[in-house]
This record gives C-alpha cells, sequence and structure tokens, in this order.
C-alpha cells in the first residue's frame, strides 16, 4: 500500500516543480515586455514639446524690434509700482495692411524712478527743493479686439510732451522790425491763451504748487514714449487690407500728386553737432498709394538724404537751426529710385518748442522777452521806495525765490534783503532770456516724420533695375 502512495507523491512533486519551473520562464518574458513599453510611451510626448509652436497662418507677427509710440491721456503720479495706462499715437502696419489702429489701448507700470540732476538744480534756484525724478515705464500688453495681447518691450525714460510740427505755407519776406513785430505778436496771443485755453484751474494749481518749496510730482497728461518690443508679438486679428488702400485717395483732385511718406529715423540727428553733408536715414512705417490705388512705396522702404543746413546753438541766446532733405528711396526688393522729399511735419518734444517752415527748416521757437525782467526789476525796487508800506513793499518785492524768499523777505523787515531777493529774480531771468546758450534743434532715434515728395518715375510694383 505504501508504493502506490510513494508514486501518487511523486507525481505531485513533479507537476509542481514542472508548474514552477514554467512561471520562472514567464518572469523574465513578462519583465521584458513591461520594460520595453514606457521608453515608447515617455518619448513621444518629449518629441513632441520640442517641435516649435507656429503661429496660425494668415496672423500678422510684429517682430522684434517694432517701435512703438505710446501717450498717457491723463495725469498719474510719479512713484514706483503705479499702473498706467496709454494709447498707440500712430498704426503698426504689417506686410502693406493695417495690424495695430492707432489710439489702441496699452497698459504698463513704472518700474523705477531716478533722479532728474537737471530739473532738480533748476528748481532749487528757484526756491522749488522738489527731488525731482525721471520715471522709468514699461508697457506689457495691448488691447486689442481680439482681446489682451502681451507684449515684451524694454524700459522707456525718454517721457515727454509730445508737438506736432507742420510745414507752414509760404510767407512773404519781411524786415528785421516786422519778424519781430510777429514774433511779439505771437508771444502776447500764447500769454492770453495760458488764461483762456481750457484747463485753467489745473494751471493756476501747478503754477501755486512749484512755489512751495516742496510738491508732489505727477506724470503730465500727453507725456509720450517711444520704445521697441524685445521679442515676436503674435496679434490675433488678421490684418486690414482694406484699410491702407483708403489712403490714396487725394485730398485736392485737382492739385498736383504730392505723396506724404510716414517713416521714423534710424539715428538721432541734432543742429548741435551735425554738418551739411551728414547723412540722414529714415524707415518707412506705413505703406503710400498712389492716385490710381498703386502701391508706390512699400512698408519697410528705406529713405536716404543728408543734412542740407545746420547750426549749434551759440551764447546770448541765439537759437541753433535743422534742414534735412531725401533724394532717394531704397526698397525692399534692392533697387533705388530719386525722389525729391522735405521734412513736412514731425512730433517732437513739447519742451523744445520748434517751428518748421514751408522750407522744411526747423528752429526753436524764440521765446526771449524783455517784460520779464523789466518787471521783475520795477518790483525790486519798490522795496527801496521809503513812501510805502514796509510789509507790502517787501512782500511784493521778495519774489525770486518762491515762497521761501516771500517768508524771508516779510520777516526780517528789512528793505535791503527784500530788494535783493526781488534783484535776485530779476538778473536770473535776464541771463535767462539774453546771456545764457540758446537751444538746439534734437531729433532723437525713432522720431516720426513726414516727407512731401513728388511722385517716382514709375510704381513700385515689380522690382526694376535702376
Amino acid at each position: 500500500m505504501e508504493l502506490p502512495c510513494l508514486r501518487l507523491h511523486s507525481v505531485q512533486t513533479l507537476l509542481s516543480l514542472a508548474f514552477a519551473a514554467s512561471l520562472a520562464a514567464a518572469a523574465p518574458l513578462a519583465a521584458q515586455t513591461l520594460q520595453q513599453r514606457p521608453p515608447a510611451v515617455a518619448t513621444a510626448p518629449a518629441t513632441s514639446a520640442l517641435k516649435p509652436v507656429e503661429p496660425p497662418a494668415g496672423l500678422p507677427v510684429l517682430p522684434a524690434g517694432t517701435s512703438l509710440h505710446v501717450e498717457i491721456t491723463r495725469h498719474y503720479p510719479v512713484k514706483a509700482g503705479e499702473a498706467i495706462e496709454g494709447r498707440l499715437l500712430h498704426p503698426i502696419y504689417f506686410q502693406g495692411a493695417l495690424a495695430v489702429p492707432a489710439d489702441t489701448v496699452l497698459h504698463g507700470t513704472v518700474v523705477a524712478l531716478s533722479a532728474d540732476s537737471r530739473t532738480r538744480w533748476h528748481g532749487r534756484l528757484r526756491g522749488d527743493f522738489t527731488p525731482f525724478h525721471i520715471a522709468e515705464v514699461r508697457f506689457n500688453d495691448l488691447a486689442l479686439a481680439g482681446g489682451v495681447v502681451p507684449i515684451a518691450a524694454g524700459t522707456a525714460t525718454n517721457g515727454a510732451t509730445v508737438l506736432y510740427l507742420a510745414a507752414a505755407g509760404a510767407t512773404p519776406k519781411q524786415s528785421f522790425i516786422g519778424r519781430y513785430w510777429g514774433q511779439a505778436k505771437t508771444q502776447l496771443h500764447d500769454r492770453i491763451a495760458y488764461f483762456t485755453a481750457p484747463g485753467l484751474g489745473d494751471r493756476a494749481m501747478q503754477a501755486l504748487f512749484h512755489q512751495l518749496p516742496y510738491h508732489p510730482e505727477r506724470l503730465e497728461a500727453h507725456t509720450a514714449w517711444s520704445f521697441e518690443l524685445t521679442a515676436p508679438v503674435t496679434l490675433p486679428n488678421a490684418p486690414e487690407t482694406g484699410n491702407a488702400a483708403q489712403l490714396a485717395a487725394p485730398a485736392n483732385p485737382g492739385a498736383p500728386e504730392t505723396w506724404s511718406v510716414h517713416a521714423q529715423l534710424e539715428d538721432g540727428v541734432t543742429s548741435a553737432t551735425a554738418k551739411p553733408g551728414d547723412a540722414v536715414t529714415a524707415l518707412v512705417v506705413e505703406p503710400v498709394f498712389d492716385k490710381d490705388s498703386q502701391l508706390v512705396v512699400p512698408q519697410g522702404a528705406m529713405l536716404v538724404g543728408k543734412v542740407t543746413a545746420a547750426k549749434a546753438a551759440r551764447s546770448f541766446g541765439r537759437n541753433g537751426k535743422l534742414r534735412f532733405t531725401f533724394q532717394q528711396v531704397r526698397f525692399p526688393e534692392g533697387f533705388n529710385k530719386p525722389v525729391q522729399g522735405a521734412l513736412g511735419g514731425a512730433a517732437t518734444e513739447q519742451s523744445q518748442n520748434l517751428l518748421l517752415d514751408a522750407e522744411g527748416t526747423i528752429t526753436p521757437r524764440n521765446q526771449a522777452s524783455a517784460i520779464a525782467p523789466l518787471l521783475l526789476t520795477m518790483l525790486a525796487s519798490r522795496a527801496l521806495d521809503e513812501d510805502g508800506n514796509l510789509t507790502a513793499q517787501t512782500g511784493v518785492a521778495s519774489n525770486g525765490f518762491g515762497l521761501v524768499g516771500r517768508v524771508v523777505g516779510l520777516a526780517a523787515g528789512s528793505r535791503n534783503i527784500a530788494a535783493g531777493i526781488g534783484f535776485y529774480a530779476a538778473g536770473l531771468s535776464f541771463y535767462e532770456n539774453f546771456l545764457r546758450r540758446g537751444q538746439n534743434v534734437i531729433f532723437p532715434k525713432d522720431t516720426r516724420i513726414e516727407i512731401e515728395t513728388t511722385p517716382l518715375r514709375a510704381p513700385v510694383i515689380t522690382p526694376q533695375a535702376p
């Protein structure tokens, strides 16, 4: 009876060993199968992640280096971290079609403040000890119809209120007395406009602030900055191809055809260093169409010209002057055409207070006036008059150092001290009007200009050899 039991036990043992051997043989195969699958799954996403993401076809892409000019429309306090909102002064074109219209809203921030040494010293001479600053701003996005588009741009520190120059018509030749009489009338008109133009209350408040030894700073409304994109920007909307052709409609159908070419200077030019014959180049930023709606000057063309007249500012208030013209346009296709173009308009800093005549000559407006020094001298001399009230006369005379001067003049109770403060103000006014160096004409890099030119010899439809 034991032998069958042993046999049965041996059979069970052999079956168990065979089953264990099959499991051991299958284990490496299973492990090999599991080991091969994960790399296949992990490799596919890694390969797709390395592919560059291309924008959808037909959408405009503003390249890095595109210049934007932005203006704020209200006042903002000068402090780091202040959020600001501006509008685009000039439209942006993409391949000859309007991509970003003018007045597009941009949002930015005051990122830092730096000391404005020149303004500080100018204020201290007049009793204003406010630590003036230059605001460094950065704009972060464009508010377009298709949504808000983030942009990458550099910090802009060249903020200034903008003055738009336009070439005046031809004026008759005037005598020496006639010219100065015209300047006097212009100055009188500007002084009257100070009281009649809108915003008198705000101007009066700012004039009062500048009499104080310390007052809050602000970014003035209509301050503008120019800056460049540091990375390409894909816009959400397709360019508007219909708007550019509308530029071809002539303003006066009966007049000879004249083209207005909108461009921006590639390099700065100033009357302080420019010499006749120096090269001037400008990049065309808007396409130009003729009266038949044919493209004649494409976006991206280069205007090439030279300085034709330049004179640096000199002592005794003699201002500089500058004139440049353009003689050639270089097209992106690689060929050139001759032109005769003169400056017809420009956007410059309002503080320069420039004038542009019919010939394209730019000069600072002559602001010298003998009225202010004479008036201050008469007021200062009132303190030495023994026939009047001491308090009233010292208060009137000591007006040359802001509120600080008036307080010192009244507190001292001395006619000589009050007269000294008044004569200081008169001397400072006389120096600024007649003795100091005049003002130069300064056109920084990327200044927007408008060139009036005559038609080319052939429209720019197909490249041709010159």
